[in-house]
């Protein structure tokens, strides 16, 4: 009885005890960030959106019900105010910056390896330095 041939792998998948033919690449995590902060922007945004004018077209009571979640009684951001509004802050500049990187790489321009990760690094940096100026200025009036 003959036995059968080993088959070949695919060059994607692993080679030895579970090593990957590829490395993790920060273009890799911008493509994916860019998609759960448009996503996240645009489920978490629209509801706060919706509550918001809802409470509005309700009354003083359910506006203050929807000011109470995020503001303490002094009308400062509480906790959950600052984690979504620094969260969805960033969430656009990323969001926006990534939009940028592919508008370049849509030229044609920027796919060398070096450029490329500077690039994808640089989404990061500036959006990150943008949502901290956003929030200084925006505390500063």
């Amino acid at each position: 009885m003959a036995s059968k041939p080993a088959r070949p792998r695919s060059p994607h998948l692993f080679s030895g005890p579970l090593q990957i033919h590829y490395r993790w690449s920060p273009a890799m995590t911008v493509s994916i960030v860019h998609r759960a902060t448009g996503s996240g922007m645009a489920t978490v945004g629209t509801l706060l959106l919706v509550w918001w004018l809802a409470a509005i077209a309700s009354g003083p009571a359910a506006y203050g019900v929807f000011l109470d979640v995020f503001t303490t009684s002094s009308g400062a951001l509480n906790v959950l105010g600052w984690v979504v509004g620094v969260g969805l802050t960033w969430s656009m500049f990323q969001h926006m910056m990534s939009g940028i990187r592919h508008l370049v790489l849509d030229t044609g321009a920027g796919y060398e390896l070096k450029l490329n990760r500077r690039l994808a690094l640089l989404t990061f940096v500036a959006s990150t330095a943008l949502t901290i100026a956003f929030w200084l200025i925006l505390g500063t009036k």
